[in-house]
C-alpha cells in the first residue's frame, strides 16, 4: 500500500459548505473510491490559506486515470466545481506533496 498526499484550494467563503458536502458524501462515491483502492482518506483545511490537504492510502494497482473517467467521480467534480479551484474538466486543481518523513 502506498501513502499519497496532495493539496487543493478552496474558494473564499465556502469553508462551511465544503464540510457540509463532505458530511453528506454520496454513498456511491464512497463505494467507488473504495473499489478503486483508496483507503484511510482524510482531508484537512488550513483556514488561513484555504488550502485543503488530502492524505490517502492507495492499494497496489490503483489507477488514477481510470478513476477519473468514472461517471460518479465526474458528477462529484461538477458538484464541487463552484467552491474549489478546478481544471476545465471540473477536476480539482491539485498539487502532489512529496513525503519527506514518515513514522509508524
Amino acid at each position: 500500500m502506498k501513502r499519497n498526499a496532495f493539496k487543493m484550494k478552496l474558494k473564499p467563503g465556502y469553508e462551511d459548505e465544503y464540510k457540509k458536502r463532505h458530511d453528506q458524501i454520496w454513498p456511491e462515491l464512497s463505494e467507488c473510491l473504495k473499489e478503486a483502492g483508496i483507503h484511510d482518506y482524510s482531508i484537512y483545511l488550513d483556514e488561513e490559506s484555504l488550502t485543503l490537504f488530502a492524505f490517502q492510502k492507495l492499494e497496489d494497482g490503483y489507477d488514477a486515470q481510470k478513476l477519473a473517467m468514472h461517471p460518479i467521480i465526474r458528477r462529484w467534480w461538477a458538484f464541487m466545481a463552484d467552491i474549489m479551484d478546478t481544471n476545465p474538466d471540473h477536476s480539482p486543481v491539485s498539487k502532489p506533496l512529496y513525503e519527506v518523513f514518515h513514522m509508524d
